[in-house]
């Protein structure tokens, strides 16, 4: 069955406005909920980057059944893999089957502020392999030495552990890293109904559940959500592979100086106030693979969001 989801976005809103998002779009009828890990923001204007680790605890006592998923952590750079496992057996632990974590190679953004070089992709696939392997054995709570090219462990041993290994989906956009995925996790995470992340997935074996997420922005007026994209969310227009390599905020915002309303417009970001444009849009991703699918309101405007899709998308959708 197809589980539709909304996005909680680290880099748009505080700690708290985020677990009163959660109660809401539970309240909603959301089936699972995917909240972002960043340091930074994307673009200045975006404001906000809380510690996701602290705000999933405060969701876990806040909601009651919605499953919830990181989307996604680099565990690799910023944070060495058993500080990273540590606090996903704690936060599955209080969630208990609801959890899902996500994992990828990650943003020289977010990755480079401890000082570290930021590598090539393929380097960075090795660590977050070795980084998986280490934690998966920290999970088993048994005591792990590790010494491996990239990590060390010694004497490690977590004393609060879920029963099971969490659930760990792996993220992708391209066929190396999507094979990866299939082979190493349970599942695979990408973001906008792309054809080509899925099918190198399924084409190398992988028959776990697929999450894919849908920006756009609900509003009174097209010209209205198109301006708040424009001012909260350019980065969603800058091509190729910038957004994996700029280091700052301020770089992004340089280059979103390039985007356009136009681009805003022309992409697939959803910006229609008519309920069809988004069910269509979540059809497609449907259609192309993805049996989990959720959507990004972009911007402050959340509580008109939220309204708008419990009574007149999810109905359409179920």
């Amino acid at each position: 069955m197809t589980q539709l989801g909304y996005t909680l976005s680290s880099e748009e809103h505080k700690p708290m406005e985020l677990v009163e998002m959660a109660k809401r779009a539970e309240a909603a009828g959301f089936d699972f909920l995917s909240i972002s890990d960043h340091f930074h923001p994307w673009v200045s204007a975006q404001g906000e980057s809380p510690f996701v680790w602290s705000t999933l605890g405060a969701i876990a006592e806040a909601t009651d059944d919605i499953e919830v998923g990181v989307g996604v952590t680099c565990p690799t750079i910023r944070i060495h893999p058993v500080n990273v496992a540590h606090a996903v057996a704690t936060v599955d632990e209080m969630f208990g089957d609801r959890f899902t974590f996500g994992i990828g190679t990650g943003e020289n953004l977010n990755e480079h502020v401890t000082g570290d070089r930021w590598p090539e992709h393929d380097v960075r696939l090795e660590m977050l392999d070795e980084s998986l392997e280490a934690m998966r054995k920290l999970w088993t709570g048994e005591t792990v030495s590790h010494h491996g090219e990239h990590y060390t462990l010694e004497n490690a041993r977590l004393y609060t552990c879920p029963d099971e290994q969490p659930t760990v989906i792996g993220s992708a956009f391209g066929p190396q890293t999507a094979e990866w995925v299939a082979e190493e996790t349970d599942g695979l995470w990408c973001s906008g109904p792309k054809e080509a992340p899925v099918e190198a997935y399924e084409d190398a074996g992988g028959d776990g559940p697929a999450y894919t997420q849908l920006h756009g922005c609900y509003a009174e007026t097209e010209a209205e959500a198109v301006d708040t994209v424009y001012e909260y969310w350019p980065n969603g227009s800058i091509p190729g592979e910038l957004a994996q390599e700029l280091p700052t905020p301020a770089h992004f915002d340089q280059a979103a100086q390039l985007v356009d309303k136009d681009d805003i417009e022309e992409s697939a970001t959803i910006t229609s106030p008519d309920p069809q444009a988004h069910i269509d849009s979540f059809e497609q991703a449907i259609d192309t693979g993805y049996d989990h699918v959720y959507f990004h309101q972009i911007g402050p405007e959340q509580g008109p969001a939220l309204e708008f899709y419990e009574e007149e998308v999810l109905p359409s959708l179920r």
